[in-house]
């Protein structure tokens, strides 16, 4: 496998569950926007994702570019790591409630707030538009709070892919300089001491 990726963006969920799987890749890191060997806007890389984002995974003649795809990907090829549910039907139903709150709810406030500060052209930009995009995400991780006590994992005893998207979305937030409650940030700082996540973190210093 190889991934394309770059810092602590949502390549770094991919990488981090790349490094839980124990299985074999090659981590590649590319420049957001450059046109140059390596750049995500150069020719090169946008034949394998037109957007010219991250994160990439390439494993033989399969290529896949959203992150929710790639950690269900990487969980399916190493079943033995439980890292997403599999045997009970009603487990994968919340998996998969998780996975898609955090990419269409608890996301939306972050990414709004990072477009309109430094991601789309200047033209493009529209400050008024931060305040909202805090309070849909004060919005979102009340929703959180209400569903999750941050102890053990966001499944109960089991780790899976589910806290690794939740756990790197609550450190966009606190990088993002949001409002988490006590209880989210330990959770968060514990899913972050795990060796794989470490691990990771070192190959985007």
């Amino acid at each position: 496998m190889k991934l394309y990726g770059m810092g602590q963006s949502r390549s770094f969920r991919a990488l981090w569950a790349l490094e839980e799987s124990g299985l074999e890749y090659e981590y590649i890191a590319v420049s957001a926007g450059s046109t140059e060997h390596n750049g995500t806007k150069s020719d090169e890389y946008k034949n394998l994702n037109f957007e010219g984002k991250v994160p990439t995974l390439i494993d033989g003649d399969l290529v896949l570019i959203e992150s929710g795809a790639i950690l269900n990907y990487i969980a399916a090829c190493c079943p033995s790591k439980n890292l997403m549910p599999v045997s009970n039907i009603k487990s994968r139903a919340k998996y998969d409630e998780i996975m898609c709150f955090v990419l269409t709810e608890l996301e939306q406030g972050l990414w709004t707030n990072g477009k309109h500060r430094f991601a789309l052209p200047k033209e493009q930009r529209i400050p008024e538009i931060l305040s909202t995009a805090t309070w849909e995400f004060n919005k979102a991780i009340n929703t959180l709070g209400n569903m999750f006590d941050g102890k053990a994992y966001i499944l109960g005893d089991q780790f899976t892919m589910a806290d690794i998207i939740l756990a790197q979305t609550l450190n966009w937030a606190h990088r993002f300089e949001f409002t988490i409650s006590e209880n989210l940030m330990a959770y968060k700082n514990r899913m972050y001491q795990r060796p794989a996540c470490a691990n990771a973190l070192k190959k985007v210093e």
